[in-house]
């Protein structure tokens, strides 16, 4: 079910249709985001009702109070967690429901909490969820006060005082969206329809519809009404049919529609339907849900990988963990679109959602965008893992089960995924056949749910482990391998009907020539997309191997990736930051000390025929494309000046690209990634500030301190600068410009308007920018 797509309810409107309305007709879906108590550390008795929480913190959710701070080495979530904060937090939530709405059933549900949740309600405990990736639902009926004169009550707690939790950053507390849920005791099951399209082409297709409908009252006939309606709001197609339902039953429906000439789910022409189910007593609706699909025919082939509606692709994707680098994992969705884009640039098309359950808002942009999914569930199974020993290895047998069922109940729906993963580099014994048997119960259950996807997972080492020889991986419907591409190769190779894919490789140029020279490879998931916090060694508190920076600056590796997988016409300059090949590659002609820098190594990354190289206008000669995609190399005598890269193809100009040496610090340039912004959690824009000369050129040497100002109409949620050795923290309004550049992300706290944000820098000119307050679309 589309759980993601919230109804937009402010809070006080909120608070005042429970005190004075009653429910309107079918479902009803309430955001919950709103006005939480919050505190840290443990609380006796918070979980009861009557517990004082005015001294705590009023705030909204989604909220990650890890990435609040501060960084310190001696955090116990260590290397793992990036060195921020564990602990204990609570949050608490009133609220009231009409007496009208007493025959109701009200569920509250959660798209995560991170970690170890405990949920009450008018202090009646109603479970614990150990994972805090997952997604959950609790019934709240039998335990509601309900009338304008009575409240209730709800307490959470989240604990990830165990560490080290996970060899990556987790977040802590309440991190994603919640809802109240309203249906009548006749309605659609939570999670319980599945809609499928087996075998479309572009002259038909069939929508599989199965749903379950359970009835908590007495029998009755019903009438259920779909219709499919497509981008454009157009009904294509409708179907009624009347359904007798028996008391406290649950109906298992089939239904199916044909289509003619759809519009298919792609990666280039993204389309989608909304199935729209409602279930009616007569003429009084009775329950509604609507679900977003799309219409594709994936496969994978022995011979050549990866199909799609019968077009070959390669899958040329990434990793991506679930933090959004300032922000933490609370993060909001246009953190993800901007992320989404600058990944599409570089040619990417397909995620890996390493290594746990997204946010489902993130797979709606998946099917939005036209980016394929590789959809995890777990990075440990029983053998715990080095800077994660306390983590989900604790509670792998006693949770497995619940947790794959519940992601793929969830996710079933989505068009974006097309693999699921059930395990990444896992530790336990995978001997055959008895090792095998735990990769077959989890794979039982995935295809219980949804049998329309294969199983993979990421195997580690199998050369070590020996899955290749022992019978274990020709029984997987896909063999995921990370790194050592060359094993793969060999084990396809002598095994010519296995399907393979490279479920986590690197940036170097052997693992590319692996994916585009073997038909049989059907894609890649670079590690990774985006640097990621945690995992990595003070002083350092952030992976860096992303393809751009948390920041979201462009990367040595992100230049030469859009080299190999732009369809654009490319051509990039890197040089060496010291002389004579020494250092990093950087991507600007401003040494560091002009005396000492006289020889300069050159790198260009193009896909052209042909690139030419200028230096202040002199040609420093032309190189062809090499066979093997490596980049163009010069050594340069250092001038002071501009060099420029053309490049042709078939003679004719079709790209460069020139970088010229800067002068000294002069102003601040502030450029916004979107010039509107609406008052709601989820939308944000990034405006980056860039230190400059007096001519505009970037000073990729400046490490100023940056301050931030905005007016009252816009908050500023975080800053950054990508630095992975910058401990001061994201919250405040100042960070340190990092390569002459540093990003805040503001939000609007307005309805209408505008949002001004200055930038200042002591002994520069201010820059400024102005953003539109724009009306959120209902």
């Amino acid at each position: 079910m589309k759980n993601s797509k919230n109804i937009k309810v402010y809070s006080l409107l909120f608070f005042l249709a429970f005190a004075t309305t009653v429910f309107a007709q079918g479902r009803q879906t309430i955001n919950f985001d709103a006005n939480w108590q919050f505190t840290k550390g443990e609380m006796a008795g918070a979980e009861k009702p009557e517990f004082n929480d005015k001294s705590w913190r009023n705030l909204d959710v989604p909220h990650d109070w890890s990435i609040e701070g501060p960084y310190d080495r001696e955090n116990p979530t260590a290397r793992g967690g990036g060195y921020l904060p564990a602990g204990i937090g609570w949050y608490r939530k009133t609220f009231k429901v009409d007496a009208a709405d007493a025959t109701k059933l009200f569920t509250i549900e959660f798209d995560g909490v991170m970690a170890n949740s405990d949920v009450w309600i008018n202090g009646k405990h109603l479970g614990k969820r150990p994972y805090g990736y997952i997604s959950f639902s609790y019934d709240l009926t039998p335990y509601l006060n309900f009338g304008k004169d009575k409240t209730n009550t709800i307490a959470v707690r989240a604990d990830n005082t165990i560490q080290p939790a996970s060899r990556y950053y987790t977040g802590a507390g309440i991190y994603r969206h919640v809802r109240l849920v309203a249906v009548n005791k006749t309605h659609f099951k939570h999670w319980g329809t599945q809609i499928t399209t087996p075998n479309p082409t572009a002259k038909k297709a069939v929508v599989s519809i199965k749903t379950e409908i359970e009835n908590k009252g007495a029998a009755g006939t019903y009438k259920l009404q779909i219709e499919v309606v497509d981008n454009t709001g157009k009904v294509v197609k409708a179907s009624e049919s009347q359904e007798n339902i028996a008391a406290n039953k649950t109906n298992e429906l089939s239904k199916e529609i044909e289509i003619l000439n759809p519009k298919l789910w792609d990666i280039e022409e993204p389309n989608l339907y909304t199935v729209n189910t409602k279930l009616y007593s007569g003429t009084t609706l009775v329950d509604n849900q609507s679900i977003t699909i799309g219409i594709k025919n994936a496969e994978f082939r022995a011979e050549t990988g990866f199909w799609l509606n019968n077009k070959n692709y390669k899958i040329k994707g990434v990793c991506l963990h679930h933090d959004g680098g300032a922000v933490g994992a609370a993060v909001p969705l246009g953190v993800w679109k901007e992320r989404l884009q600058k990944l599409k640039e570089v040619g990417v098309n397909g995620i890996r959602t390493s290594h746990n359950p997204v946010a489902p808002e993130f797979l709606d942009l998946c099917d939005q965008m036209g980016f394929v999914v590789m959809d995890e569930t777990f990075d440990t199974w029983t053998a715990a893992k080095h800077n994660g020993e306390k983590g989900y290895n604790l509670y792998f047998k006693e949770w497995w089960e619940q947790d794959t069922k519940d992601m793929i109940l969830r996710d079933r729906n989505h068009p974006s995924i097309v693999i699921y993963s059930i395990g990444n580099e896992i530790h336990d014994d995978l001997s055959y056949p008895e090792g095998y048997k735990k990769y077959k119960m989890q794979e039982d259950v995935v295809k219980k749910y949804d049998n329309t996807r294969p199983v993979t997972m990421a195997l580690f080492r199998p050369g070590n482990s020996k899955v290749y020889l022992s019978g274990f991986a020709e029984q997987m419907d896909l063999v995921g391998q990370n790194y050592r591409e060359n094993e793969l190769i060999a084990a396809h190779e002598a095994h010519p009907t296995w399907k393979v894919i490279g479920t986590e490789n690197t940036h170097v140029i052997n693992q590319w020539l692996a994916l585009r020279d073997k038909p049989y490879m059907a894609g890649q998931f670079l590690w990774t997309g985006y640097d990621y916090l945690g995992e990595a060694d003070w002083p350092e508190t952030t992976n860096n191997q992303g393809l751009f920076d948390r920041a979201g600056n462009w990367k040595q590796q992100s230049l030469q990736r859009d080299s190999w997988w732009s369809a654009k016409p490319v051509v990039h300059i890197v040089r060496k930051s010291d002389n004579a090949g020494a250092g990093f590659w950087v991507s600007d002609w401003t040494p560091s000390d002009f005396d000492t820098y006289d020889n300069a190594k050159v790198n260009v990354y193009s896909n052209c025929e042909e690139v030419e190289l200028f230096l202040n206008d002199k040609s420093l000669g032309s190189l062809k494309k090499p066979a093997d995609d490596s980049p163009r190399e010069w050594n340069v005598t250092f001038e002071e000046g501009t060099i420029k890269a053309i490049g042709k193809n078939n003679g004719k100009v079709v790209t460069q690209e020139e970088h010229t040496s800067a002068g000294k610090p002069a102003k601040i340039i502030l450029t916004q990634s979107k010039s509107t912004v609406a008052n709601n959690w989820d939308d944000v824009t990034f405006i980056t500030a860039t230190i400059v000369d007096e001519k505009g050129i970037r000073c990729a040497n400046a490490d100023n301190l940056i301050n931030f100002s905005i007016t009252d109409s816009g908050k500023i949620i975080a800053v950054d600068n990508g630095n992975i050795i910058n401990h001061d923290g994201y919250q405040g309004q100042k960070t340190r410009a990092y390569q002459g550049k540093a990003i805040a992300i503001i939000k609007a706290t307005k309805d209408s308007g505008s949002i001004s944000i200055k930038a200042d820098v002591d002994g520069l000119t201010q820059g400024a920018t102005t953003l539109s307050i724009v009306s959120e679309k209902k």
